[in-house]
């Protein structure tokens, strides 16, 4: 795992780091969704900036929303987002916490962990999040789609490469680079801030993991030329009264969100703020070759009183460096016993680890 540095805190004495220090917010809705969203924004009006445009301006985090089901739960079946509210949610998110403290085995259980304040699990606003459909489910992919994930499943199997042959093979999380669009903005278990900076003609959404900047211009610029392709996509922004409308198009395969097709896949995101704590984040994604629909997730940006912290991945990357040497211990066990790492010895071994006879 690479451990960043992080925001003045608690410091973790065993990397060296300083951890988030993760705030209550100051106006924590118990029911969120579209519905909510839209009665937030029509009851408050925004501040404006000096040259008049809606005031998006600050540091949040979702961090909140950690553990939140992308996809409505089987429990929730037939219910609609906005009335699993009060007690209910609360179980609900006291039963995500449960299975994600669970899943972590061994040291880093102990219960004061660096990562432990960022599991207040239960402060989660809502119970999952996509939108829409109504189902709350992801629509099912085309046929083209689950042929272009057969072949890369087919070409990862017939490959002779493995997982850690070189750090190529290693994921664009792993190796410091990127998380894309909307992966840089999804929770996770740590670096979950963001920074919302506006200008004239301009907004700036700085992302702590992987410390990345999306520059948005306003002024109705066409995208970049279709054979030009990045990490983050070709971003456009528009306002819709209060509301920022940003189209990003122009992804890499690489690093395209859930194995869209880069090439048709078109993402709209919406900003606007609820309250003077909040900013309500909405995506649509609309990729007709693969998805049989577009479909859309939302969840809340909290105000947060910490500046962002520098995410310096590279520096303190030593899960890389780890998972490549341990692959290469491996490889030298297997080569010097004739057998897996981890295949039990028949007997009693000798020094040269063949198993000893007449003994």
């Amino acid at each position: 795992m690479n451990i960043p540095g992080w925001r003045t805190g608690v410091v973790l004495m065993v990397v060296g780091v300083a951890v988030v220090a993760v705030i209550e917010p100051a106006a924590q809705t118990t029911g969120a969704g579209t519905a909510s969203a839209r009665a937030g924004a029509a009851t408050y009006t925004p501040p404006r900036t000096p040259w008049g445009d809606p005031d998006l301006q600050g540091n949040f985090t979702n961090t909140y929303e950690q553990g939140t089901p992308l996809e409505r739960p089987d429990q929730f079946a037939g219910r609609r987002l906005e009335d699993v509210t009060g007690a209910e949610l609360a179980r609900a998110r006291e039963d995500i916490q449960k299975r994600t403290v669970g899943n972590f085995q061994g040291p880093i259980h102990a219960p004061d962990h660096w990562w432990q304040d960022n599991l207040f699990l239960e402060r989660g606003s809502q119970a999952w999040l996509v939108v829409d459909p109504p189902d709350g489910k992801i629509p099912q992919l085309t046929p083209e789609a689950q042929r272009r994930n057969a072949a890369r499943a087919a070409a990862r199997k017939a490959s002779s490469r493995g997982p850690a042959d070189s750090w190529e093979d290693r994921s664009l999380y792993d190796r410091c680079l990127t998380r894309g669009v909307l992966g840089s903005m999804m929770p996770s278990i740590y670096g979950n801030s963001h920074e919302i900076v506006q200008a004239p003609g301009f907004v700036v959404i700085r992302n702590e993991m992987i410390h990345e900047a999306r520059v948005i211009p306003l002024d109705g610029r066409p995208h970049i030329a279709g054979g030009l392709s990045q990490d983050m996509g070709d971003s456009r922004g528009r306002w819709d009264g209060d509301t920022l409308v940003v189209e990003t198009t122009n992804f890499k395969e690489r690093s395209v969100y859930r194995n869209a097709n880069p090439a048709t896949l078109k993402v709209v995101e919406r900003f606007v703020r609820v309250s003077p704590t909040q900013v309500r984040w909405t995506v649509t994604l609309d990729d007709p070759s693969t998805w049989t629909r577009p479909w859309t997730f939302s969840l809340p940006l909290t105000a947060d009183d910490q500046p962002m912290p520098a995410y310096e991945c590279h520096e303190g990357n030593y899960g890389l460096k780890n998972i490549l040497s341990a692959a290469r211990a491996e490889e030298r066990e297997v080569a010097r016993t004739g057998r897996p790492v981890g295949t039990p010895n028949e007997g009693p071994s000798n020094e040269s680890g063949a198993p000893a006879e007449g003994r």
